[in-house]
């Protein structure tokens, strides 16, 4: 719609059955550039396309190839480019977003980062931000390049990128830079930073020597009143020789001469990334005793576009094999965790993957998963992306390899739990339904597993981030209840 302020007039500009987005308005406001999915309704949540309308005629073109997924479109200062995220989809949802650069009088796309293997979006999983949206390209005010945020080896950091192909990060630290805002002079920018210890606050950097000065203090109470365990990073080489990065948490309050349990931690995705930042629902279990490792299996963004790509196809196999070794890289590097008292969790993916892991292992002394995939035949159907998704990152066709689509469903193997197993669920999950919870812990409940069932009225699957306050904390008090009792004891 477009709102003619001096007369009040609403004028209509397109009639698609489809939702528009990242509208932005040429400098003489004589064009309108803006997001759409216009393709056939069985084509949805596949191509995503930049337009570009003559506002005097309606006259709309597509300037983005229509096999990929593109956004964030915004105008050079003097009209004669517009920038733009995006991918032309060659490794499904796996594929890096790349920055692009459209030449308006020449009606010419091209990629200005090819050969970057550099995500240049918001890959950062956190649980303390709500309400965050990655920023569209900045512009410099001389329309020579523009800033965007880039996700790499678990920072979240700022990157210039030149309409000659010139890329490097401005502002590249162990933290997580969640947004960022221009002075008018462009010689310093605000940014919302999360660091490992701390929540997020804002801070004033310089452009020209990096200089950093924090701007609020809304946490200062908060990190008085409460013992921060800090991260620790670890690294590993694998068998077939990637190499993965995470973190270690010991609990806040340790004591040489005590022994601990240990939590895994799982993260969604599986194309996300942990990273430094403060983790909230991890400073609460180290406080309550519980050494945590998180890590970025294959498959997590941050690493480049193989590491990135290595898990589709292969869900319960090398990257199954990249979280067990975290456990034993973490027990072998700190005697004091007790092997005998082992525990994991994950949300979505990482729901997947504890769902997985106790029908192959007997190792985890409690489980929790939340959000979870447990039949990829029924996620086919139910999920909001499920009819897309399970093609895309397991490979195999529903009509065609129905076997093989089963021998990745961790429901095949509820004969082999014997981990005692907390499902939590958000009852209008619409990526992950609710359903899928109610198949595991039928089947369990059917084998006399030691199994539990918390349903989360009106949650999404958002819950554990922006779900409503009383629920989120219910949820933690749930989560550390089922480890108390199987751990602690």
């Amino acid at each position: 719609m477009l709102i003619h302020l001096e007369t009040g007039e609403i004028q209509q500009l397109t009639d698609h059955e489809a939702d528009h987005f990242d509208a932005a308005f040429s400098p003489d406001g004589k064009q309108l550039a803006f997001t759409a999915n216009l393709c056939e309704p069985g084509d949805a949540g596949k191509p995503r396309d930049v337009y570009l309308m003559n506002l005097a005629d309606g006259d709309l073109k597509q300037i983005t190839p229509h096999s990929g997924s593109f956004g964030s479109c915004v105008f050079s200062p003097d009209g004669s480019y517009i920038a733009l995220l995006g991918h032309e989809n060659e490794f499904r949802n796996a594929t890096l977003v790349k920055a692009w650069l459209y030449d308006v009088k020449n009606e010419r796309l091209s990629c200005l980062t090819d050969m970057l293997d550099v995500h240049l979006s918001d890959a950062l999983i956190a649980d303390s931000l709500i309400g965050g949206v990655t920023p569209r390209p900045v512009w410099t005010n001389d329309g020579q390049g523009f800033y965007v945020l880039g996700s790499e080896q678990g920072s979240t950091g700022i990157y210039y990128i030149s309409i000659d192909g010139l890329v490097y990060p401005i502002r590249l630290e162990e933290e997580y830079v969640n947004g960022f805002a221009f002075h008018p002079d462009q010689k310093s920018c605000i940014a919302v930073i999360v660091k490992p210890e701390r929540p997020s606050e804002l801070y004033s950097i310089s452009l020209e020597d990096g200089e950093e000065k924090q701007l609020t203090n809304n946490n200062d109470r908060f990190a008085e009143e409460h013992i921060i365990s800090v991260p620790e990073k670890m690294q590993y080489e694998t068998q077939d020789g990637l190499t993965v990065h995470g973190w270690f948490l010991k609990p806040a309050a340790f004591e040489e001469d005590q022994t601990y349990p240990l939590i895994l931690y799982i993260h969604g995705g599986p194309h996300m990334m942990y990273g430094h930042t403060y983790f909230h629902e991890f400073q609460v279990l180290a406080a309550q005793g519980y050494a945590v490792v998180y890590v970025n299996p294959r498959g997590s963004h941050g690493y480049g576009q193989d590491f990135v790509n290595r898990v589709r196809g292969d869900y319960g196999g090398g990257d199954y094999r990249d979280v067990m070794q975290a456990v034993d890289e973490a027990i072998q590097a700190y005697p004091f965790i007790d092997s005998g008292r082992l525990g994991v969790t994950g949300g979505s993916y990482g729901g997947f993957m504890t769902n997985w892991i106790v029908g192959q292992t007997g190792r985890f002394k409690a489980a929790v998963t939340q959000r979870s995939i447990s039949n990829w035949f029924s996620f086919h159907g139910v999920s909001d992306i499920g009819f897309f998704f399970t093609d895309w990152q397991l490979g195999h066709d529903l009509f065609e390899e129905a076997d093989k689509l089963w021998d990745r469903s961790p429901v095949k193997y509820a004969s082999r739990v014997s981990t005692p197993l907390l499902i939590l669920h958000g009852e209008r999950d619409d990526r992950c339904p609710i359903e899928q919870a109610e198949q595991l812990f039928t089947a369990l409940k059917k084998l006399n597993k030691t199994t539990a069932f918390i349903r989360f009225p009106k949650a999404t699957h958002e819950l554990s981030r922006s779900g409503h306050p009383e629920q989120r904390m219910k949820r933690i008090r749930y989560i550390r209840s089922w480890f108390d009792d199987y751990l602690q004891k």
